[in-house]
């Protein structure tokens, strides 16, 4: 049984981050990276951006040259795919029923892409956004595909919009809610983002749920029925409706959690010396009012295995750290910081028709979070507002004119 003295579960951002930060900070134990794809560690947020456009080769969104890992000595195990978990051995059993085991294991398994469920999700020409696999799939059958539909208005499916409809598809995009981007933004912003995809020739369908894919003899997807009865003829389908966390190990070898596996400040798991990390980590977010929560961006990833790593090391500091997000569609350059929940009420800075705007969200008089629309002053300027839960009258934050340094010294 080979041995690691830091074994990690999963190749994303926060498992390559949390081995570079260990040889940055001069571990200089064994180190282990069991990883289910093909691929070294690579960047995600372009897979649906720049590489579904072929606008980044492959080797632009890898997170490190593929020599990098060999040099500093951190083994990538790679088509492996983690089944059980032995805490009291501190081992772990791959799919094929290889043994590793573990001074401390961080786990940074993210999430699978969520499947539909309905009659007929089977067909061929379904396609999701989570791995390099998946993106390459899509790309293969572009030359002959004309008419994609893209059930989910999030921010997957709103960026791979932009880019097929930019490539001349016919593009329809299913969204179950009353408006695109509905759990994560405010009204404000779902309508401008609604309406710019509109004017780019995508057909936008909102409160309509799927109801069944209808296929060929062949099994090849042909269109997707909607619960009125609709038929949306299609060539290929994606489905962008979110991820189910990967945890079954984890949650089977007893940790607590739900949504995600539960940690504590420092990212540790109810299970001894098991860490969990990144988009699978339920974490209590002081910026969400303390609810507990799991946060799906690189900046979590990132920062998740910054403390995992420092408190492994001695070097324990709870995760207070700000959330932010960004998304690139057609030229709109969308910077988020902080987190939108159960905010009250908005204040739009700026002009919405200029394409140039911010939404300021506030909870009980505290700025809390801003959406940032080609508007990256208000984004960097922004942050300070909402790490200090500024009270700032709607006048002034709705002034576009005054920059918001000069409303956070005030």
């Amino acid at each position: 049984m080979a041995h690691f003295d830091c074994l990690i579960v999963g190749g994303g951002h926060a498992g390559a981050q949390a081995a570079i930060l260990l040889r940055q900070l001069k571990f200089e134990g064994s180190i282990g990276i069991i990883s289910d794809e093909a691929d070294p560690p690579y960047e995600r947020p372009p897979l649906s951006k720049d590489y579904l456009a072929s606008e980044k080769a492959f080797d632009r969104i890898l997170l490190r040259p593929a020599h990098f890992w060999e040099e500093q000595k951190i083994d990538l195990i790679l088509r492996k795919r983690v089944k059980a978990i032995n805490p009291a051995e501190h081992s772990i059993v791959t799919a094929s029923d290889t043994e590793y085991s573990y001074g401390k294991l961080i786990w940074a398994g993210g999430g699978a892409a969520r499947r539909l469920s309905c009659p007929g999700s089977t067909a061929k020409g379904l396609h999701t956004v989570r791995t390099r696999a998946d993106v390459d799939a899509i790309m293969a059958s572009l030359a002959d595909t004309q008419r994609f539909v893209i059930i989910g208005g999030g921010y997957i499916g709103l960026e791979a919009a932009a880019v097929l409809s930019k490539l001349g598809k016919r593009v329809t995009l299913i969204e179950a809610l009353d408006r695109v981007l509905a759990r994560v933004a405010g009204p404000e912003l779902s309508a401008f983002f609604e309406n710019e995809h509109r004017a780019h020739g995508v057909d936008v369908r909102l409160s309509a749920a799927v109801e069944a894919i209808e296929a060929n003899d062949a099994g090849v997807v042909t269109g997707v029925v909607l619960a009125d009865g609709t038929v949306v003829t299609a060539d290929a389908v994606i489905v962008g409706i979110g991820i189910v966390p990967e945890t079954g190990p984890l949650i089977m070898a007893g940790a607590s959690g739900g949504n995600g596996v539960d940690v504590d400040e420092y990212c540790q798991t109810s299970l001894p010396d098991i860490y969990a990390i990144g988009d699978c980590a339920a974490h209590e977010n002081r910026f969400a009012a303390g609810r507990r929560m799991r946060v799906e961006s690189v900046q979590n990833a990132n920062d998740q295995a910054r403390t995992a790593v420092q408190h492994m090391l001695g070097n324990p500091a709870p995760y207070e750290a700000v959330p932010w997000f960004w998304s690139n569609q057609y030229d709109l350059r969308l910077q988020t910081v902080g987190l939108s929940v159960a905010y009250d009420e908005t204040v739009v800075r700026g002009d919405v028709e200029s394409r140039s705007f911010s939404v300021v969200y506030l909870r009980q008089g505290q700025v809390i979070a801003l959406d940032c629309v080609n508007r990256t002053k208000d984004y960097v300027q922004g942050r300070a507002l909402v790490v200090d839960g500024a009270r700032i009258g709607r006048d002034q934050l709705a002034n576009g004119d005054v920059p918001l340094k000069e409303l956070t010294s005030a």
